[in-house]
Parts: structure tokens; sequence; C-alpha cells
């Protein structure tokens, strides 16, 4: 048997009921549980005089913690561990947070120790994990049975972490949007879509002194004739976005969700009976998502484009075969980039 020392003590050893030099070691431990093979690292304490390995009462907890944590990670469970993080995540104690999700007192304890938890509960949890949102939902349910400064406690702690998931939502909002255009190279560009190269390539254009008055229909159709020409350059577009023929031009589908993006440097300007969109960066940046090929195609479009004024891109826009081909509303298909006018 292979056993690496952790540690040692000189302590009455209780295997041999003799005083010496006791080292604790770690065993990588094989076996059958639930009917599913598991390997997990068991820790013994090793007796060299009698040659014997045994356990104390805490190692004893720990191993057969270690033992069901490596049966659930085979079976795709969350661990005793993994259950505690999400515990910590909140900041919410074990009898509150089985007040939350109305289980037995102790039914989070035994979860985060000995008992396995099974597929229902399981699923409940990942869901509290990955969305707070849900979790301050339940918490506003319980509030009458958790003490009210325990309430403000979790409620401030899954505030946060539900303001700094709203990046995530967004972004899969916008991905649902696009789920049903997968499957058409003409209304992606042949490109899957990169919500990263779309907030660099807005990112781009905002930071380019090629770029003059960088307000939202304007920078629509620079994003527009960038993936046109480089549709037409490469085959295939930058961003994988799908843009729609609206009245002002090409416009992608899920504009509004996504100039709130994380990174996007859009500042909203009250303008009186309606607000505008202006985008403009000035410190220094660097866009890790573009290729140079990328940005030597945006560059081409900041030269024939930027220094326009809206309505001379409005103007261009309407007159591209791409968009006098495409009935109002509908999805520009990529294959009039080979008419592109720049």
């Amino acid at each position: 048997m292979r056993m690496k020392i952790i540690d040692s003590e000189k302590k009455l050893c209780s295997c041999c009921m003799e005083e010496h030099e006791v080292n604790i070691v770690k065993v990588k431990e094989n076996t059958s549980y639930k009917g599913r093979d598991v390997t997990y690292d068991a820790f013994y304490t090793y007796c060299e005089n009698a040659d014997e390995l045994y356990m104390d009462e805490q190692q004893i907890r720990e191993n057969d913690i270690r033992l069901k944590d490596s049966y659930r990670e085979a079976e795709g469970l969350l661990t005793s561990h993994a259950i505690s993080a999400i515990r910590a995540k909140y900041g919410i104690s074990q009898s509150d947070f089985c007040i939350l999700l109305g289980w037995g007192g102790k039914t989070i304890t035994r979860y985060e120790s000995h008992q396995i938890q099974d597929r229902a509960h399981d699923t409940i949890l990942k869901k509290v994990d990955h969305d707070p949102e849900w979790f301050l939902c339940l918490l506003n349910d319980a509030k009458g049975n958790i003490s009210e400064v325990s309430y403000h406690k979790y409620s401030s702690s899954a505030s946060r972490l539900y303001e700094a998931s709203m990046d995530l939502y967004l972004r899969k909002a916008i991905e649902a949007k696009y789920a049903k255009f997968l499957g058409n190279a003409m209304y992606h560009g042949n490109t899957e879509l990169s919500l990263d190269k779309v907030i660099d390539m807005i990112r781009y254009y905002a930071a380019s002194k090629g770029v003059s008055n960088l307000y939202k229909v304007k920078l629509m159709k620079l994003m527009w004739y960038a993936d046109a020409l480089s549709y037409k350059q490469r085959g295939s577009a930058i961003t994988g976005l799908v843009y729609q023929a609206l009245p002002m031009g090409a416009v992608p589908i899920g504009h509004n969700v996504i100039i709130t993006l994380k990174g996007v440097p859009c500042e909203e300007i009250d303008m009186g009976d309606v607000n505008a969109y202006h985008f403009s960066l000035t410190e220094e940046c660097n866009y890790p998502s573009l290729s140079e090929e990328d940005k030597s195609i945006m560059d081409m479009v900041i030269c024939k484009l930027g220094k326009m004024t809206k309505d001379e891109i409005v103007s261009t826009m309407h007159n591209e075969l791409a968009y006098i081909k495409t009935a109002p509303r509908e999805i520009i298909e990529f294959k009039y980039a080979e008419n592109l006018m720049i």
C-alpha cells in the first residue's frame, strides 16, 4: 500500500499504547459505493511499531465525507464543500437556509456532512448557486420566518451578487435571441456570435480619433459595415451579429441590450423629448478579442465613414443593395456583401 506522510507528532499511540512518533498519512482508496467505483484520499494514523493504520473518530468522520463526496462527484452532484460554499456566498446560516428552501431544519447540516442529497434537492441547490435573483425571491417569501437583522444581511449579500451577475443575464438574453439563427450562415455571416468581439468592436470605434460624433444610429451602421466588409474579404463576419433592415438602416438583433453590456462605453444623454446614446472612450485600452486583421477591416470602415454625420451614413446605408433588396424589418443577408459600396 502506497501512503504519503502528511504530518507527524510524538504522542501516546493508541495502537501500541507506547509513546513514539506517530505519522498522519494519506492513502489513495479505491472502493465501491452504491454500485459505483470511487477513488478518494483517505487520512489515517500510522503506527510504525505495529505497522498498522488506524483512524480516530475525527478521521472516521472526515474519511466518510471524502468517500461520499467522491461518489457525489461521480454522480454529478454537489459535494458537501460545494454546498457549504453556496451558503457562504450568501452568508446564510444552515437553519435559515432550510427555512428559505422550505426543508427540514437539519437538512443542510446533513448535506454538508454525511448525507448525500437526492437529485431534486441538488437541482434546487444548483439553481440557488447560479441565480441570486431567485434567492432574493425565496428570501422575500420567507421574510416573516427569519429575523429582521438576518433578512437584511442576506438581502444585501444576494443583491451584490445579483448586480455582479447582471452582465451574465444580459449575455444570456442576447444569446437566446440568436439561438434561432445558428443554422443560417447568410444571417450571421458564417460566424458564431461573440459578444466579446461585439464589445471590443464598439470600444474600438469609440476610441478612434477617426470617428466623430458617435451616437447609436451611426455606431450600428459602422458595425454592419465592418461585418459586411469582413464577409466580403474573408467569407466570415467579425462578430456573428444578425442585422435587421430598420428605417435608419442596419441594426443588430438585441441592440438595446447590447449597448448595456459591461465594457460598452455608453452614456445616455437627455435630449428633452428623447434620450440619445453617445459612445466615447478616452483612456488607453486594448481589444483582446480582435485580431489585427479584424482591426484592419475596421480601420477601412473608419477611413471611409468615420467622419460622416448620422444623416450621411444613413443615406449611404440606404443606397446599399443589401438594404434595397431587404424588406423592412427583415434580416439583411450577408450575400449582398459582395456588392458593398466601400
